[in-house]
Formats: structure tokens, C-alpha cells, sequence
């Protein structure tokens, strides 16, 4: 992957989060939804970007924390849902 795509996917990640005070994670904005590569629609989830993988954490069950990686050199769609103004 060239690095301009890693770059891209980084901006389009940082566009659609907050950052999370405190941390070098971020916090999806509220009213936003993320779909990466066409699968499950994430909402309310904490994003920790780095140019190897992508963590995607949400609450589960019984306070569990559930994290998914993804590979960012895999990633070849981003899309993010939210209400027109």
C-alpha cells in the first residue's frame, strides 16, 4: 500500500473521531456511524490508529471491552454515515 493511501485512511479516520482526553485514542462523534471494508457499522466505539492497525473498541456484554483489528494495509474502504444539516 502506498504511503499516501495510509495517510488518507488516517485523515478520513480523524475527520469522523474526537480525540479522547487523555489518550492517544479516539472517540467516534457522536451522530457518526463508521463502516470499514463493507462490514459492520460501528457507533459509540474508541478508535486507536497507527500506520500497522487500526483498533476498533467497543462495550460488550457485562462490561467486557471487545476490540477488533484491522490491518491497515487491508483496509480499502471507509465509510462513515451521519445526518444531513
Amino acid at each position: 500500500m502506498a504511503e499516501g493511501s495510509l495517510q488518507a485512511w488516517e485523515k478520513v479516520l480523524e475527520y469522523s473521531s474526537v480525540p479522547l482526553h487523555g489518550t492517544m485514542s479516539r472517540k467516534i462523534r457522536k451522530g457518526v456511524k463508521l463502516q470499514i471494508n463493507e462490514g459492520k457499522i460501528y457507533e459509540d466505539a474508541v478508535l486507536f490508529i497507527s500506520d500497522l492497525f487500526l483498533r476498533v473498541t467497543e462495550d460488550g456484554k457485562d462490561g467486557v471491552a471487545v476490540n477488533t483489528y484491522y490491518d491497515m494495509k487491508a483496509v480499502s474502504s471507509i465509510r462513515t454515515y451521519s445526518n444531513k444539516e
